[in-house]
């Protein structure tokens, strides 16, 4: 089994990525946070992000947000030369700011303008292309259509979302859907969504014997160590120590700002707070959190926490 970490805006950037496969068993691959190439310009962030030299010792492969061939190919030369070997496409962020661009799972809508832009992207692409998608916009039923359409390109592979985009992240996903892309796509098909826990991954890939993979991206904020977990190694707070340390370390560095880096971190125990399982005077000391030493206070308690359980 392969286990890719998700490409999720805010949280899983570049330094978390340093981090998590400095200090656990690492992700098989990482995929990026969508980048949006405009006038063959990136922000700052989005540069930060992709380069090389941010990203040693790690397979990270980055992720084009587009619905026009132009931008996607500048982007894919940019990385081509930069010394990336695949590129993914957004066919899945629910965002209403994205959605209502055509962009993400928003581009599911038009499948005309999707044909041609595939048209033009397979044929003059430098680097192999992937797709993450979703089932389309509102009725699952959709996926049929879509997918006939992935079936006529040589996509790397084919990572499904298995909701509609008016479900967002919420109710359950349309096993089912998954299940006929498993016997109809020509393309290797991965599994992202829901599977939060080692138990619930290991479970997934006992039934799923023939999917060439599955992405996680809320299991690995829960749990940096989510990879050595399914394989049965333990997620120590020596490891959660040294993770913590560097990703803390990272953002002083890179933002300098303390206000902007204690709330980076809260986002992040946000997530990892919940599990480890931390109780609510706990995470309420890093919440309250204003300053370096209150933080650094907070999380030394939280930490003991974590060792006292074993």
């Amino acid at each position: 089994m392969k286990l890719f970490f998700a490409p999720m805006e805010g949280v899983a950037h570049h330094l978390f990525r340093r981090a998590q496969a400095a200090c656990f068993h690492p992700a098989d691959e990482y995929f990026m946070p969508f980048i949006c190439p405009k006038n063959h310009s990136l922000t700052h962030r989005e540069r930060a992000d992709i380069t090389p030299e941010n990203n040693p010792g790690v397979h990270a492969i980055p992720q084009i947000l587009a619905n026009d061939p132009e931008p996607f190919l500048w982007a894919t030369q940019m990385l081509a030369d930069m010394g990336y070997d695949e590129v993914n496409l957004n066919l899945g962020c629910p965002s209403s700011t994205v959605v209502r661009k055509g962009r993400g799972a928003g581009f599911l809508a038009d499948t005309d303008k999707l044909r041609a832009f595939f048209d033009e992207v397979y044929t003059k692409s430098p680097l192999p292309v992937s797709v993450k998608t979703r089932l389309g916009m509102s009725d699952p039923a959709e996926f049929e259509k879509l997918l006939s359409i992935y079936n006529h390109y040589p996509l790397k592979r084919l990572i499904i979302h298995p909701r509609v985009r008016e479900e967002q992240y919420g109710g359950q996903v349309h096993l089912e859907w998954f299940q006929y892309a498993e016997k109809e796509s020509r393309a290797p098909v991965v599994y992202n969504g829901d599977l939060f826990t080692p138990e619930k991954i290991r479970a997934f890939d006992e039934t799923h014997p023939y999917v060439s993979g599955i992405m996680c991206g809320r299991g690995f904020l829960l749990h940096p160590g989510l990879y050595g977990l399914v394989h049965g190694e333990k997620e120590s707070v020596e490891k959660l120590e040294a993770f913590h340390a560097m990703l803390y370390e990272g953002y002083r560095r890179d933002i300098g700002t303390e206000a902007f880096v204690i709330m980076k971190m809260k986002e992040v125990w946000a997530m990892l707070g919940r599990g480890q399982g931390l109780g609510k005077k706990t995470m309420k000391q890093i919440h309250k959190s204003s300053r370096y030493d209150h933080y650094e206070a907070a999380v030394k308690a939280a930490m003991e926490e974590i060792a006292s359980r074993g």
